[in-house]
């Protein structure tokens, strides 16, 4: 693609990036086939290939409107495009810079701003948030569907973090996460049980918090950072100290772990820090499939198992590259799977995309569910806490982390207090 990006924006980091990846696209298309958003609307300024266009007229100066941010918010960011696009483009990365220049030229209504504050001086600490949901469950009959369907029916307890850990020479770290902590702490205490029983320890840094992926998806650079260098302060001590990996039980949370590296590249103190921490980030998925290869009879109970469909989110299998991994683990736990057509597509979460632009994350939604139940499953599984709380509020079918399942199907360990 030929480019005519100001002097002044190629003078810069982000400019001299947007314009080494705008110069990759050959303007094929094969990206709006699996874009979600081009297949529910129909709209060449919906897909990438569009969004494209508009990020290259906003670098070349030209005009800048409401319109072209609303098309770029309407962007789920699910990376599909990159999986499909045979010149790789990385269209996740030249959109976050597009959104940037676009807010600091057109701004936002106040409303939207408020919203966006919101969501981001809230969600990312549980204790903020607890408070709020608390008041929501108790007006949840009095609120419109659509709201309602938001609002988690329970929230974890501090007992659900109560488990007995035992000390292994093998140790690993484990994001806690923000809003999973809360609202779906079982996830995490069942990746723990499950590691114990494989000889290896879960080590949670009690100052580290969100990945920062609320605030960098949201056009605050400065708080996604300051976030991520928490998180780099709290686990450096243990990536001293001889810990394996990191290891991530929120794909989404993975998604921008792994991208750390990449985001603090120009910072002088925590470059190296930041590269190798995403060196260092798995989802835990990854290291199960390694580590019970040949164990699975002496690991898993014999008997019947409810059939799952798996719903594999857009931030493990796009944003990480992470495909079929969990299907043969659960699979290897005696689980029957059902076939779901069009994996590929969003299931409509998105991060915060399910609360901004609840028309369409609804749509996708009901469309991911169309398929996931056509083979009419006793259990829907996934790997992110968006999509499942996405999903569960559409569906009377249970939605969980696969993570459970496999603890599920474990033989009862003997011989512990």
């Amino acid at each position: 693609m030929q480019t005519r990006i100001q002097a002044d924006l190629l003078a810069t980091p982000e400019g001299q990036r947007a314009n080494r990846i705008l110069r990759n696209c050959v303007h094929c298309g094969f990206c709006t086939a699996t874009c979600p958003t081009y297949r529910l609307l129909g709209d060449e300024l919906d897909s990438p290939r569009g969004r494209i266009y508009l990020i290259k007229q906003v670098l070349e100066g030209g005009e800048v409107s409401a319109t072209t941010q609303g098309h770029l918010d309407r962007c789920l960011t699910c990376r599909s495009c990159e999986t499909t696009c045979p010149s790789g483009v990385e269209y996740g990365h030249l959109v976050d810079i597009g959104r940037g220049l676009v807010e600091r030229r057109v701004g936002r209504p106040a409303k939207e701003r408020l919203v966006r504050w919101l969501l981001r001086v809230l969600l990312p600490y549980p204790e903020r948030l607890r408070p709020l949901l608390r008041t929501g469950q108790f007006l949840r009959p009095l609120l419109p569907k659509a709201l309602r369907s938001r609002i988690p029916i329970e929230l974890s307890r501090n007992s659900d973090s109560a488990i007995a850990p035992r000390r292994h020479a093998r140790r690993m770290l484990m994001l806690e996460g923000c809003v999973q902590s809360l609202i779906a702490s079982g996830t995490n205490r069942s990746a723990q049980r499950i590691f114990d029983r494989l000889g290896i320890e879960l080590v949670v840094a009690p100052e580290a918090g969100c990945c920062g992926a609320v605030s960098h998806h949201l056009n605050a650079p400065a708080d996604a950072k300051a976030q991520i260098r928490r998180n780099i302060d709290a686990w450096w001590p243990e990536v001293q100290t001889g810990a394996e990996a990191i290891v991530m039980t929120a794909s989404g949370c993975g998604a921008m772990v792994r991208d750390w590296g990449d985001l603090l590249r120009d910072d002088p103190d925590y470059a190296d820090k930041a590269a190798r921490i995403s060196a260092m980030t798995r989802d835990a998925g990854e290291i199960l499939h390694g580590e019970l290869a040949g164990t699975e009879k002496d690991l898993f109970a014999t008997g019947e198992r409810p059939s799952v469909a798996f719903q594999n989110p857009c931030s493990l299998q796009h944003g990480q590259g992470v495909k079929g991994v969990i299907e043969d683990l659960l699979d290897r736990a005696g689980y029957p799977l059902r076939p779901v057509a069009d994996a590929h597509l969003c299931c409509g979460s998105a991060g915060t995309y399910s609360l901004l632009q609840r028309d369409i994350a609804d749509r996708l939604r009901d469309d991911k569910l169309r398929a996931l139940q056509a083979g009419h499953p006793d259990v829907i599984a996934t790997a992110n806490l968006g999509c499942q709380h996405h999903l569960a509020g559409a569906t009377a079918a249970p939605v969980v982390h696969w993570l459970e399942l496999i603890e599920r199907a474990m033989r009862p360990e003997t011989g512990r207090e």
